[in-house]
């Protein structure tokens, strides 16, 4: 496609190309492909052949496949500036995971193509996809590590306390009285953090119930109100 303002301007703050040249990320954003596509849609699906690097310029992505009892599990929810198809580009297979938005939302396609040029051109560029890679690597041996050894209050706390935490999640978070008491509006629906958590929607729900009836929360719908962050975070020692 034809460069765009708008594309270049993706491609030059996006972590992955933040340090590159004017010149690189031109030529990047030369070859890039905008992707739009509505909740719902999606984007690819396991065993489909790898085109190369996604990035979220805005909206949610969730990579997830079928169990073969029928069961999604749900591997990781994407959010904007975070990339995904890597791994299955490297090793030249086909896609292990099933992408789907879960809102309206525009991706950037980086062919594989554009990519392999670049790593040789730019080392620098070979060290930020690595680093990509290893940070959804540490995630994943942390997930592992949570299912394993911590209860499933301590999961969905720890899911509560990190959404709060971030900067992203600021803005879909508005103080509360009394103080250190939040508001958060679950950014995505209640089944996919289950699955996200490796919980049951049952079992999710049995634990908000019993939070609420802690008085550590409230929930209405997906707006969670935390009454007291510090009682929660004791509750998930």
């Amino acid at each position: 496609m034809a460069t765009t303002p708008s594309t270049e301007a993706f491609i030059s703050n996006l972590s992955l190309f933040k340090e590159l040249s004017d010149e690189q990320c031109a030529r990047i954003a030369e070859r890039t492909r905008q992707v739009r596509v509505a909740r719902g849609e999606t984007l690819f699906r396991r065993g489909d052949p790898a085109a190369g690097t996604y990035v979220v310029a805005y909206g949610q992505v969730k990579l997830s496949f079928v169990s073969s009892t029928g069961v999604e599990k749900v591997i990781e929810i994407l959010n904007q500036g975070q990339s995904f198809g890597e791994a299955v580009m490297f090793l030249d297979v086909p896609h292990v995971v099933t992408a789907q938005a879960l809102s309206d939302a525009l991706l950037l396609l980086v062919p594989k193509e554009t990519v392999f040029e670049n790593i040789d051109r730019d080392p620098g560029f070979a060290r930020r996809m690595l680093a990509g890679l290893s940070r959804r690597l540490h995630q994943l041996v942390a997930d592992v590590e949570s299912y394993s050894t911590r209860s499933g209050t301590e999961r969905l706390i720890g899911f509560l306390l990190r959404d709060c935490g971030t900067m992203d999640a600021r803005e879909n978070c508005s103080a509360a009285e009394p103080e250190g008491s939040i508001d958060i509006e679950l950014p995505v629906a209640k089944g996919v953090i289950a699955s996200r958590l490796n919980l049951t929607q049952e079992h999710l729900s049995r634990i908000l119930h019993d939070l609420s009836a802690l008085g550590l929360i409230e929930v209405h719908g997906r707006r969670i109100h935390i009454r007291d962050l510090d009682r929660l975070r004791k509750h998930a020692r």
